[in-house]
């Protein structure tokens, strides 16, 4: 099953303002064909260009960013599907932290076939939030179908791939530990990561796993090996909630390289 969701408070935004356009588009939108894997998986990916001075946004993108939407109605032959996103730039806008991309933006896909030896189509459209002077939300559409293709990786592709975060074990992460704390109207998160420095100024993203729970810019600091990050948390209905800690996701980024944490330990 392919799911891929938004937050409330992004989707209002976009229901609520049209869709951009401009003559020339700030942004291009183009499917990288790719390889194959000896386990019959496709590599591919979507290719986004932007023009000079315009930028989009992560997947978690920050307290001013439109996080990105797929849609894959109309696409054919594909069973499962895995998105990679390369490491993101942190972007200080007025004193406004968001998480984004600027230039260019290739986002690998490893695709299961539901039919093996049968073409694969890769159709669909893609929300995001754009922004230069000024900011709104964009759809792009795409239509490709995936040619037979080699075992050659991509340069494009591959490099997208090696910039993805280093996995919690790969970073040499010891222990990961959340505090949660009730407040007035909310929960505060404190998470403890024991793990080496990704290098020079770290940023943290912390994401609850739940769409209706917004995450504030963590405050982030460091003693020795050890990374504490402290997020508010609010549910978009003002109501109670539950956080289950196997469902956080805990991401720092660093000038060297950035580190995906999935799930902590009570703190």
């Amino acid at each position: 099953m392919i799911k891929t969701s938004i937050s409330a408070v992004a989707l209002s935004f976009l229901m609520a303002m049209p869709a951009y356009a401009s003559d020339p588009a700030p942004v291009s939108v183009e499917v990288l064909q790719g390889w194959e894997l000896s386990d019959g998986r496709r590599v591919a990916a979507i290719k986004l260009s932007l023009e000079d001075g315009w930028k989009t946004y992560w997947r978690a993108p920050g307290d001013s960013g439109i996080p990105p939407l797929f849609s894959w109605k109309g696409a054919r032959n594909i069973g499962q599907m895995q998105i990679t996103w390369p490491q993101p730039k942190v972007i200080y806008d007025g004193g406004v932290r968001s998480i984004g991309y600027k230039e260019q933006l290739v986002i690998p896909l490893h695709i299961a076939p539901k039919r093996d030896g049968q073409p694969i189509r890769l159709k669909g459209r893609m929300d995001i939030g754009i922004c230069s002077d000024i900011c709104a939300p964009y759809t792009l559409k795409f239509d490709a179908k995936l040619e037979e293709a080699g075992t050659f990786p991509t340069p494009e592709i591959a490099s997208a791939l090696a910039s993805a975060p280093f996995s919690a074990s790969e970073a040499g992460v010891k222990s990961a530990t959340c505090r949660l704390t009730p407040t007035d109207d909310g929960m505060q998160i404190e998470a403890r990561v024991t793990v080496p420095s990704a290098g020079g100024r770290e940023e943290t993203v912390i994401e609850a796993g739940q769409d209706t729970i917004w995450v504030s810019e963590p405050v982030t600091t460091r003693k020795g090996d050890q990374l504490v990050a402290v997020s508010q948390m609010f549910h978009s209905s003002g109501t109670a909630f539950s956080v289950n800690r196997s469902d956080v996701r805990i991401t720092i980024l660093g000038s060297n390289h950035a580190i995906d944490i999935r799930g902590c330990s009570a703190g």
